[in-house]
């Protein structure tokens, strides 16, 4: 387990985390979202001691990582996938990290077979690509078998079919028993991997729940109704709902459509069926997890680009002149 309380960073008058707690247990993938600069990295680092908190603790498995006697064996961690000696082989990198921590070469065999480098463990680091390299960062967060695997951004770089491998692992990972705590920029692929998330912004904690209770957090309530009737039931549901969208044409020969507000879909369907009216869709619109981070982290973004879609003809003309000069 992680278990993080009051945890505090400041860099001079700059405050990077603030007074931030919470718990990764065992048994489930823990996502850990955040806008950039909301604070993910400093937290990571002060997990694994490689940075000390102004003020608060942070244990894993009920101890600080520096206290640990042989910390591979407790957690797992992938910061930087790519910071190793670049003129070492994957073989030679793994195989000097597990005789530090007091276990030899059959399990650097092991996790270069689990991550599929085995056949190119003798080949120098510098030269794998960025996905061969999360592998290998992978390789060495396993190493120790721990508890406790901390990961960012483990599918950087990787192709789907690496994708998928990860998303599955992790999963297989937490239904050991294991507490499996990533941070992803990835929303798509979060929404598919963790069970619960921690999300922070300017280093304080937003949201600490499952990823279902987040979503339904920013959903937005409304029930699609499609019916070749849409107009009678429009006007059976206008008279109990709080709001209800004009109909809207069906596309391709499907029926007519529209969005209610303040109404289940469960009365929807009886009050449909009690006029013996038809009804070809009655769907809950939920938000996507994008969806709801972004909106629940709109005063948390650190950078703000500016919408392309706003750029005015005259400002984009001296852009395109200059691509024909």
């Amino acid at each position: 387990m992680i278990e993080t309380q009051e945890l505090s960073k400041k860099y001079g008058a700059t405050v990077a985390v603030d007074r931030l707690s919470f718990r990764a247990v065992p048994g489930r993938v823990t996502g850990f979202l955040g806008p950039n600069g909301a604070g993910k990295s400093t937290t990571m680092r002060m997990i694994l001691g490689l940075d000390a908190p102004t003020s608060g603790s942070v244990t894993v498995n009920g101890t600080p990582y520096r206290q640990h006697r042989y910390p591979l064996h407790e957690v797992g961690a992938l910061l930087e996938a790519k910071a190793i000696h670049p003129g070492r082989s994957s073989y030679n990198h793994l195989l000097a990290v597990a005789q530090s921590n007091g276990f030899g070469p059959r399990r650097v065999t092991q996790v270069l077979e689990l991550v599929g480098l085995e056949k190119v463990a003798n080949k120098r680091a510098g030269a794998y690509s960025l996905g061969m390299g999360q592998r290998l960062g992978i390789a060495t967060a396993l190493l120790g078998d721990p508890g406790v695997l901390l990961l960012d951004e483990p599918v950087n770089g990787l192709d789907p079919e690496g994708i998928i491998w990860v998303r599955n692992l992790l999963k297989a990972l937490a239904a050991e028993g294991r507490t499996v705590f990533v941070s992803s920029h990835l929303m798509a692929e979060m929404a598919l991997t963790a069970d619960h998330l921690v999300v922070i912004g300017r280093g304080r904690l937003i949201a600490d729940t499952s990823v279902a209770d987040f979503v339904a957090s920013a959903s937005s309530g409304r029930v699609r109704v499609s019916s070749p009737d849409s107009q009678r039931l429009r006007q059976l549901i206008a008279e109990r709902a709080s709001e209800v969208s004009p109909i809207e044409a069906g596309v391709d020969g499907d029926s007519p459509t529209f969005t209610v507000s303040g109404l289940q879909r469960s009365v929807i369907g009886d009050l449909a069926l009690q006029h013996g009216i038809a009804v070809h869709e009655l769907t809950s619109e939920a938000a996507s997890l994008e969806q709801a981070f972004m909106e629940l982290t709109a005063d948390d973004v650190e950078f703000r680009a500016q919408d392309p879609n706003q750029f005015t003809q005259h400002e984009a003309a001296p852009v395109a002149a200059s691509r024909k000069a």
